[in-house]
């Protein structure tokens, strides 16, 4: 066999070879030390990576978590970073892969009867000429009302950061129901995105590829945004351009005049709506004959509708020395608004 290999100028080494089905090189470690001794799972190691990646305006790379870890007390080096991060697809700049098949837009025009009905979402570039870098608006608009109902502004935009700003709004409004539109942008592809939405029984629907016609309400609200405030400041900071929009979103949703909304401002819109239902409304009891002989019983707030609904009474709230008769007189009188 010696030979063989010789004549054929193959090495023995590589003859004998018997590949193994383990991992080469030593197991990957599963625990991180820390500077006191204790050890500490690699799975809190991620989750403490993912409390650095939420806090506001953080976006950063495995360098600087580890910068952060270390700060932490924690021994490790940036390369088991790079590899936990990787793991858990929490590095920058790793292109997103996307399975399923996703909900495409079949109506342009969107048609809603009431607020929280339709979202539509989008992101804008708006240049701070003092520090020669674009930042980045995400805005949320409620399509009944032309309200923005939410937005995020800053250096980059992520899928997290997208997630956090819808958590924002259910907790607020519940998107139960809500359909949101958008385009196809990474943050919004996103298998963990439109996992959250699916969570909240939220409907997403994306524009069809080069169509922002398709998302003509968010892309109207940043042609405004783009005349009234982009075109006229230029910005010397970030901090700058962030009071600017403050500012202006408050004037945008409170005070700006909107021909589509019959020259209404979205706060308007948005309160005639919900004053406009009977269960915003202040109303009041009409009390019948029978109920007027129990006082005990006036402020049970109980109001009659003319539907015929029987309100439901909990018996251990009334005088047990009434009799019979006027309870069953009572029941049959008082009735409760509907909602």
């Amino acid at each position: 066999m010696k030979e063989l290999v010789k004549w054929v100028n193959y090495p023995r080494s590589s003859y004998y070879y018997k590949p193994s089905n383990n991992r080469k090189g030593i197991p990957t470690s599963t625990t991180t030390t820390k500077r006191d001794g204790t050890e500490v799972s690699n799975t809190e190691v991620v989750e403490e990576i993912k409390k650095i990646l939420s806090a506001e305006f953080v976006c950063y790379g495995y360098q600087n978590v580890t910068a952060v870890l270390r700060a932490m007390d924690y021994i490790i080096n940036h390369k088991k970073v790079y590899r936990l991060m990787d793991e858990s697809n929490l590095l920058l700049g790793k292109v997103i892969s996307t399975h399923g098949q996703r909900d495409f837009v079949k109506f342009r025009k969107i048609t809603a009867s009431r607020p929280m009905e339709y979202l539509c979402l989008d992101i804008k570039y708006v240049w701070v000429r003092g520090e020669r870098k674009n930042y980045y608006l995400l805005s949320v608009i409620d399509v009944y009302t032309r309200r923005i109902v939410g937005y995020i502004y800053q250096s980059s935009i992520r899928k997290i950061d997208v997630i956090k700003l819808l958590g924002r709004l259910h907790q607020l409004y519940g998107l139960k129901g809500v359909f949101v539109r958008n385009d196809n942008g990474s943050q919004f592809i996103a298998n963990m995105v439109r996992q959250y939405l699916r969570s909240l029984e939220a409907h997403q629907e994306f524009t069809h590829i080069a169509t922002p016609e398709e998302n003509s309400y968010i892309e109207a609200f940043h042609s405004i945004f783009e005349r009234e405030v982009i075109s006229r400041y230029d910005f010397e900071s970030y901090y700058e351009s962030k009071q600017t929009i403050v500012s202006y979103m408050d004037f945008y949703n409170n005070r700006r005049l909107h021909g589509s909304l019959k020259r209404k401002t979205p706060m308007q819109v948005w309160n005639e709506y919900y004053q406009s239902l009977s269960t915003d409304k202040q109303l009041s009891a009409e009390v019948s004959e029978d109920m007027s002989r129990v006082a005990e019983f006036a402020d049970t707030r109980l109001a009659l509708d003319r539907s015929g609904d029987t309100a439901s009474f909990d018996y251990r709230l009334m005088n047990e020395n009434y009799n019979e008769k006027v309870l069953s007189s009572f029941d049959k009188s008082v009735q409760l608004i509907g909602g």
